[in-house]
């Protein structure tokens, strides 16, 4: 046993330095790195080491607290040595085995790491001469510090990764650096870690099957038009939008969670724009041309295939923001071709925008913008991969380390990962544009936003507007959702506010009787005061929207055919666009 487990830890070993080896090769023929500090993380901390230095009181007071905190930290190990009863299992997921709380060796390590990384996230929160953006900054990367010094990131000091070792006599760490050594190499020498087992699912084949015909194809979209699942179908047609950040397909993972199937059996004609995954010869591609080129001949398209005048349509995420100044540049027209707007997690005031907002300084954005020009004018989609991780990092990141790696364990195939690992380019004139003068500069609540040869407003906009917020979401924060409701002040507003996230506050279907959402007809002045006045419903908010979709879809009408209209069909849905990867 001994000697097999001697040999597996001695291939494991040099599993881990050949791969190592391979990537510091493959390193070197990149670039250099832009800035040894891109996300300008020293200054940030520079003001707030400068501001505790010139409190020393409060610097005392601190050291004082942490000398307390281990005090009592070591009365508990002592009664836990004489007898004490075990704490019961922690709720933080990093310490779900049981032996962190039954082995006091463990226990007072996995204390020992909570009380330190408690007390330097508060000492650097409880600075209060230092600006706001810049104090955020200072507590995100701090944070990001703790995170990655937790006991469960290391062999050594991970009860359920020894445990897995002597079971397997090294067997899983072998594994586990065979995982580490394949994701260095599908990352070219940058550590990629597996979220997903990737070769579990074909778009098309057991993702993204809801059955329909592309009837248009251009060079930025394909339209699709889904099959009626009814006999009759609502006259004006529905028009989804989705991020051009991620595929469309998130609304259309299996048949039980697929919203787009879930629509057309509720009686809706529902189109989608896939978007093109942009490449080198499209860099200079920005919001004009996704105004014009996209959501205008998409919606003439959709108009030409049912014989309408008019439509609904849906934005998404970055797809909703473009959608809202949309409508602006509509109402300045006098464009009334679109009947009503929906708009899942989407900002259009950016003044409360989360946690993004600390990678949209201008010190980040030239960098990013180097970045792009490297890479021939585009943003590589592994790009926004690893800021999205950031944000979410055990969940995302280190979670994912210690069961590749460190247990060995093969990722789970789920169509979720899969779907958040399938990232697009993105054209550098569109992107810096959207970070400059969105997240920047909040130009287009402020009426200073251009597109399409006309300023904005988005206070022009009177039609009905339907607004989804997730209570959790981090990237469209719902205070941000709520005050970019509040932004289309002469429109006809309805607010939902569903529980968990980001997607899943969103991909919520009926039958899945999870979470719950909140509505309020009004829109008082700030989010807390709609939810003080909001009524909570149990499970999907998507019977609540279909509800208000319905009263604005017109009348019943016979089913349509994506085969039988007048733009000719190309090819089945999904379409080519979607499996084009990055």
């Amino acid at each position: 046993m001994i000697e097999t487990l001697s040999v597996n830890l001695a291939k494991a070993a040099m599993t881990a330095q050949a791969a190592i080896a391979e990537a510091a090769l493959a390193q070197a023929d990149r670039p250099a790195a832009l800035s040894p500090d891109p996300f300008n993380v020293g200054p940030a901390m520079n003001s707030v080491m400068t501001s505790l230095a010139a409190r020393p009181d409060k610097l005392f007071a601190a050291q004082a607290d942490l000398f307390n905190r281990y005090m009592d930290l070591w009365a508990t190990t002592a009664r836990r040595v004489s007898g004490e009863e075990p704490p019961q299992p922690s709720k933080d997921k990093r310490f779900k085995d049981p032996a962190w709380a039954e082995n006091p060796m463990f226990d007072v390590m996995r204390q020992s790491y909570l009380v330190t990384a408690d007390w330097m996230n508060g000492l650097v929160s409880s600075v209060e001469d230092v600006d706001p953006r810049t104090k955020r900054r200072a507590e995100f990367f701090t944070k990001l510090l703790t995170d990655a010094f937790s006991p469960s990131n290391f062999l050594a000091s991970n009860p359920a990764a020894l445990k897995a070792m002597a079971e397997t006599n090294g067997e899983s760490l072998v594994k586990g650096m065979q995982n580490f050594a394949a994701d260095l190499e599908r990352g070219m020498g940058k550590l990629k870690i597996s979220q997903a087992d990737y070769g579990k699912f074909v778009v098309g084949e057991n993702v993204a099957t809801a059955p329909g015909q592309v009837v248009w194809r251009d060079e930025l979209f394909e339209l699709i038009q889904f099959d009626a699942a009814t006999d009759q179908q609502r006259a004006i047609p529905l028009l989804i939008f989705p991020p051009w950040i991620n595929k469309f397909y998130i609304l259309d993972l299996q048949p039980e969670n697929s919203m787009i199937r879930w629509l057309s059996s509720q009686g809706f004609t529902v189109f989608v724009c896939s978007w093109v995954n942009p490449d080198a010869s499209m860099a200079g591609h920005d919001f004009d041309d996704y105004l014009e080129k996209g959501i205008y001949r998409a919606t003439q398209k959709v108009m030409e295939q049912t014989g309408q005048d008019r439509l609904n349509t849906v934005g998404y995420c970055i797809g909703g923001t473009l959608m809202g100044a949309a409508l602006a540049h509509m109402a300045v027209r006098g464009d009334k071709r679109v009947n009503s707007t929906t708009f899942f997690a989407a900002q259009h005031d950016f003044e409360e925008a989360g946690d993004l907002l600390l990678f949209t300084d201008e010190h980040w954005l030239n960098e990013i913008e180097k970045q792009m020009d490297a890479a021939g004018g585009v943003l590589p989609g592994a790009a926004m991969a690893d800021t999205f991780n950031a944000l979410r990092a055990n969940d995302l990141i280190w979670s994912f380390f210690v069961s590749n790696y460190l247990m060995g364990k093969e990722p789970a195939a789920f169509d979720l990962l899969f779907w958040n690992a399938d990232q697009t380019r993105m054209p550098k004139a569109l992107h810096m544009n959207y970070l400059r003068s969105m997240y920047g500069a909040n130009k287009l609540t402020k009426g200073e936003f251009e597109i399409g040869g006309e300023r904005v407003d988005l206070s022009k906009v009177t039609i009905p507007l339907y607004f989804q917020a997730s209570r959790e979401d981090h990237i469209a924060p719902m205070n941000s959702v709520y005050r970019s409701a509040k932004a289309f002040r002469n429109a006809d507003v309805t607010l939902t506010l569903a529980g968990s996230g980001h997607i899943a506050g969103v991909v919520n279907p009926p039958s899945a009787k999870k979470y719950q959402h909140w509505v309020n007809p009004n829109l008082p002045a700030t989010l807390a005061e709609w939810q003080a006045g909001a009524e909570e419903h149990p499970g999907s908010w998507w019977p609540h929207w279909a509800e208000w979709l319905h009263a604005r879809s017109g009348e019943w009408v016979a089913a349509r055919d994506p085969n039988k209209g007048p733009l000719s069909p190309l090819e089945p849905a999904p379409g080519s666009y979607v499996k084009v990867k990055s």
